[in-house]
């Protein structure tokens, strides 16, 4: 959890609050949200370290090469940046903020404090901020908010529109019904499936919106191919895969957060009731909704079709087995069996990976959210 610290040189009126990542949303989204407590912008200029949300390259003397997005961000609220010259010689240049950020760590975020989220973290953080207008600095006469007071009256307006510190993304939704952001995978409902959907990824949350509607909240992930998926955005497919949620990650991400209620329950037995404990809805022009496990896995199952009588289907050019499907007459030379060996790839291997996605997943991918292809 990278703290910000935003610290003001003479009365010591310091803002703070914590970030889910060090990236350069929450480096823009710390300052919006101390000039909005502090009422202002300071005039003069802001110190800092050469970071990299800042700066893109380090010249000679005090010249930098800033980011786009930095310049853009600092052109909105109308101040400048000082930048301390690196290494020890410019160490000195900003030990106020230094000192302020440790001492407040080691007083009140050691140990973490137990809350469920940032936002109540951040919330508590606030209100220590408040507390500590009452605290008096060595070598001062009067407290940090009586000198704040004077000091307020030299901070320039703030601007009359908020900047969005946010980035916005057109990830692909894939066929497990999530998106990926910055290596980390989101769910987002179901009916997304192959489109590109708009995303707005801020320092501590991630937003999905479908025109101006938001259609998914989650929070930000730090983890590297971290996944994070919400029961609700799957139900469309509970509908004609009842017996697909019960072994799938969504479903245990809700029970450990405890959002899958009563509520959930009921629909999931209504849809078990109505449609049956097997995978697919079998619809007027389909077979079985699932092979025999037997069948899958390549048991005897899979030639049962072969050993026994086959039926032969009008109209269709090829015969239906005993289990109802439709048995299709093998390509002739040169077709598309052929063709695939001939670049490499073996036919029946092909054919399992695309029957079983998840036998043969890439490094990094999550599972899927409900079992099977969607």
């Amino acid at each position: 959890m990278p703290p910000f610290t935003l610290r003001l040189s003479h009365s010591g009126k310091a803002v703070h609050r914590v970030f889910a990542s060090q990236a350069q949303e929450s480096f823009l989204e710390g300052h919006a949200e101390a000039f909005r407590v502090l009422g202002g912008v300071p005039t003069k200029h802001i110190r800092y370290d050469n970071l990299k949300p800042a700066v893109r390259q380090v010249c000679t003397g005090r010249n930098r090469v800033e980011s786009e997005r930095w310049t853009t961000f600092r052109s909105h609220y109308g101040f400048d940046a000082f930048y301390c010259i690196p290494g020890e010689e410019g160490a000195h240049e900003k030990g106020g903020v230094e000192q302020e950020g440790g001492r407040f760590r080691r007083a009140h975020l050691v140990p973490v404090p137990d809350v469920p989220s940032l936002e109540e973290l951040n919330s508590r953080i606030a209100m220590i901020d408040e507390t500590e207008d009452e605290r008096i600095l060595r070598g001062k006469l009067t407290s940090i908010g009586f000198n704040f007071r004077i000091e307020a009256e030299e901070l320039a307006p703030l601007p009359t529109e908020d900047f969005e510190c946010g980035i916005t993304l057109t990830p692909k939704v894939d066929r497990t019904s999530r998106i990926t952001v910055r290596q980390s995978h989101y769910s987002v409902p179901a009916r997304f499936i192959g489109e590109r959907v708009r995303v707005l990824l801020r320092g501590n949350e991630l937003l999905v919106f479908e025109r101006r509607n938001i259609v998914a909240r989650h929070p930000r992930l730090t983890k590297r191919y971290g996944y994070r998926d919400v029961l609700d955005h799957y139900l469309e497919i509970l509908l004609v895969k009842p017996g697909a949620m019960a072994g799938s990650t969504a479903l245990a991400a809700a029970r450990a957060e405890g959002s899958f209620t009563a509520i959930h329950e009921a629909f999931w037995a209504t849809a078990l009731k109505a449609h049956g404990g097997r995978g697919r809805h079998p619809g007027p022009d389909r077979g079985p909704a699932a092979a025999p496990s037997d069948a899958r896995r390549g048991g005897p199952g899979r030639n049962v079709g072969r050993d026994q009588g086959r039926v032969d289907q009008p109209g269709c050019g090829g015969h239906r087995g005993p289990q109802g499907r439709v048995r299709r007459p093998r390509p002739r030379a040169g077709g598309r069996r052929e063709r695939s060996s001939a670049l490499g790839g073996h036919p029946r291997r092909a054919a399992a990976d695309a029957a079983h996605p998840s036998a043969r997943t890439a490094q990094g991918q999550p599972p899927p959210a409900v079992g099977g292809r969607l």
